[in-house]
């Protein structure tokens, strides 16, 4: 990391370079005191004017404005051009380059070409007037095109650091908003993976203290049920909390970078495939699943298929909640050309349940969530003869689409 050094904010090496002008044009005024016209008074007027160019980068156009002045005094008391008139080219410099507009130039410019009339008209006859001013001209209008150059060149160079800060600050941005998606997306999954696991389980432990004195095999059975649905919430959870362990605890595109494993294909991504094994929990569960599909499954992308499985995951994990145990649900699939139809309806028949289940929740909220990421539709409700219904359609992409999740 390089380090500047800076005075009074300024980088130290223009100052030292300021310094070092003003200094120049003090010294060559002091040696020229004796010899030059106006004596010490030419003198006072050069030191004011190295004084001035000390502040050139930061006030150029005051400076350009004090130079000018004490100029207008040299000319007035006819002491003729003189050696630290180089000042005078500095700040016409100085202006042109670090002027906040480009018009405090121009008219700086405009100036100094008045100042060339004014000191050739002091020259004893017309043809030195002419080489005179022609000579004024040339050395003045040179250093004005000088500087318009560097000005040109230094705003350049200004608007891409600029534009490179910029394009960062957006890479940043980016990452950031990357990191907070997929960070999203894994709280989604790991709301799944622990509310509707936890649901089943708290529906079995409660059966199988119901049914430990009366049906021990099947207490037994629950409590089995129990063991099997922790173990797989506990594998997934391990598998999504190491997707954010690998991520680190800073942000930004390593951040990004670590959450991208879970897009990873050689991570297991739940699948259509895998709907068969979810049904059987919930029979192991309790309920009564009857699955039908029809239509040609076509290839999903694998975000769509994800919210396919998620969404009969929660609607079974919904019904095992509020029908109760022994309830009687269907899974329909419908696969169309233009979109998949999810419906899943239960017969609200189950036994009640030993303790209520649990209030709020963000179920269907969540899969709400899902499905409008896909511009699908979600209709969720009571069945005018008991029950309940969820139906979601889901459009099908018109072409095959990539996409990044975290499943």
């Amino acid at each position: 990391m390089t380090v500047r050094r800076t005075v009074l904010g300024r980088p130290l090496r223009g100052v030292a370079f300021d310094v070092a002008v003003a200094a120049l044009v003090v010294l060559v005024s002091l040696a020229a005191a004796v010899n030059q016209p106006g004596g010490w008074a030419a003198t006072a007027v050069g030191v004011g004017m190295a004084v001035a160019l000390l502040f050139r980068r930061t006030h150029p156009g005051v400076v350009t404005v004090a130079v000018a002045a004490l100029a207008l005094i040299q000319v007035v008391a006819r002491w003729g051009p003189l050696i630290y008139d180089v000042a005078v080219l500095i700040a016409l410099y100085s202006v042109v380059k670090y002027g906040r507009r480009l018009r405090d130039g121009v008219l700086a410019g405009a100036v100094a070409a008045v100042g060339v009339l004014l000191a050739a008209a002091q020259t004893p006859n017309v043809i030195q007037w002419w080489v005179t001013a022609l000579w004024y001209a040339l050395v003045t209008g040179a250093v004005w095109l000088v500087a318009l150059n560097v000005r040109t060149r230094r705003l350049y160079v200004l608007s891409l650091e600029e534009r490179a800060a910029t394009l960062e600050r957006e890479r940043e941005a980016e990452s950031r908003a990357a990191v907070a998606e997929e960070r999203t997306r894994i709280a989604r999954e790991l709301h799944d993976v622990v509310a509707h696991s936890m649901a089943v389980m708290i529906v079995q432990a409660d059966g199988a203290r119901f049914m430990l004195d009366s049906d021990p095999a099947q207490a037994r059975t629950a409590v089995k049920v129990v063991a099997d649905t922790g173990r797989q919430a506990l594998e997934e959870m391990r598998r999504l909390v190491g997707v954010l362990r690998d991520a680190g605890p800073t942000g930004g595109e390593a951040d990004a970078a670590g959450l991208a494993v879970a897009a990873d294909p050689e991570h297991r991504r739940l699948a259509l495939a895998e709907l068969p094994d979810l049904l059987a929990r919930f029979v192991d569960a309790g309920l009564h699943v009857r699955s039908t599909a029809t239509g040609t499954p076509p290839t999903l992308p694998p975000g769509l298929e994800l919210t396919v499985y998620r969404v009969v995951q929660e609607a079974l994990t919904n019904a095992l909640k509020h029908a109760g145990v022994g309830a009687s649900v269907e899974v329909v699939l419908s696969y169309t050309v233009e979109a998949v139809v999810v419906r899943v309806v239960d017969d609200g028949r189950g036994r009640p349940l030993v303790s209520p289940a649990p209030p709020g929740g963000h179920g269907l909220l969540g899969m709400r969530e899902r499905v409008t990421v896909y511009d699908g539709s979600l209709t969720a409700g009571p069945r005018p003869t008991g029950g309940w219904q969820v139906e979601v359609r889901l459009p099908l992409p018109s072409e095959p689409a990539t996409e990044v999740i975290a499943a």
